[in-house]
């Protein structure tokens, strides 16, 4: 997790200095920002699932998964943007200086963190930890298709997502401010499912609960590509997040308490290759789907498309989930 921290520090400093109206030149040292922005997000979180499992007991895995995810809504989502435009109308690059002086902060209380002794295990090289994670997946089917079906679920998701922008401005007829109210909406639906996601995950029980988020993700992307009001559309963006949250503490819990602690991050590392791997290609899908089929059927049309093959998708995955998903317990 420290590892991950550092990156993020590394690239802060990297965007303050880059100088203000370079233009072009600016775009290749951004690109490589956003490339390590994504991968330290990717090492902090496996890390936070594993070292979650030193910190509460197995019964407390979703309040403890729910209220951290809330928080990071909560802090992400509500307290982080506005800061930042205050922050931004003082200095452009004094949000990246607070930014590197808030991860320097996480990583000396990280530091602090006093963890139970574990059982030391004997490190590998990539390469056969890699094919280790790979074949306890394979050893558990279970596992494999919740993974598989992640990939499928955050690739329409993040279709969706591309081109809400679009969707907001020419379908839903939204200034600036409109949207930023929008995605409000969907923060809102975020902090909620967090905190209510594990009295539901426990009355369901989790095939319950994976398939009412299924429901949900159909039901929601129907209401986007069906209707073109505001309203609705922010509904559908808060009942889309509640029901992401649920999805997310139910599975993210039920691993933790199946992976065996030696495995749990390479495994872990395996199972998000599959959920984030599929997201570039959702987000091209999307873009190209709404480019072919506005010369045929039209722009409105068009942008209301990726709503609905994500909803065909989603009600393919309830089929699926209802045939294939049997757990020990619920």
């Amino acid at each position: 997790m420290l590892i991950g921290i550092t990156l993020l520090m590394v690239v802060s400093h990297t965007a303050l200095s880059v100088p203000p109206g370079s233009g072009n030149g600016a775009i290749l040292p951004l690109i490589l920002i956003a490339f390590l922005f994504g991968s330290a997000e990717v090492i902090r979180d496996n890390a936070a699932q594993n070292v979650l499992l030193s910190i509460v007991a197995h019964s407390d895995l979703e309040r403890a998964n729910g209220q951290m995810w809330s928080a990071e809504q909560v802090t992400g989502q509500f307290i982080g943007p506005p800061v930042a435009g205050l922050l931004i109308a003082s200095s452009v690059a004094l949000p990246f200086g607070v930014d590197a002086s808030i991860y320097a902060l996480s990583a000396a209380l990280i530091w602090l963190i006093a963890l139970p002794p574990r059982k030391t295990t004997v490190s590998a090289r990539f390469l056969p930890a890699l094919l280790e994670g790979l074949g306890w997946m394979r050893r558990n089917p279970l596992i494999l298709r919740l993974a598989i079906m992640l990939g499928a679920i955050n690739a329409v998701f993040i279709g969706g997502m591309t081109i809400l922008v679009l969707y907001a401005q020419e379908v839903l007829a939204l200034s600036a401010t409109g949207y930023g109210v929008l995605l409000t909406f969907g923060a809102m639906g975020g902090v909620a499912g967090g905190l209510l996601a594990p009295a539901l995950a426990t009355r369901l029980g989790m095939r319950g609960s994976l398939l009412t988020a299924l429901g949900i993700f159909a039901i929601v992307n129907l209401l986007l590509g069906l209707f073109g009001s505001p309203a609705v559309a922010g509904f559908a963006l808060f009942l889309q997040a509640a029901a992401g949250m649920l999805w997310n503490v139910v599975t993210v819990s039920y691993r933790q308490r199946l992976i065996p602690d030696d495995l749990l991050g390479r495994v872990n590392s395996v199972y998000r290759f599959f959920g984030w791997g599929a997201m570039p290609f959702g987000a091209m899908g999307a873009g190209a789907l709404v480019a072919v089929l506005t010369p045929v059927i039209g722009r409105n049309d068009a942008l209301h498309a990726p709503y609905l093959v994500a909803a065909a998708v989603c009600g393919l995955l309830i089929v699926f989930a209802a045939a294939r998903l049997r757990f020990d317990t619920a």
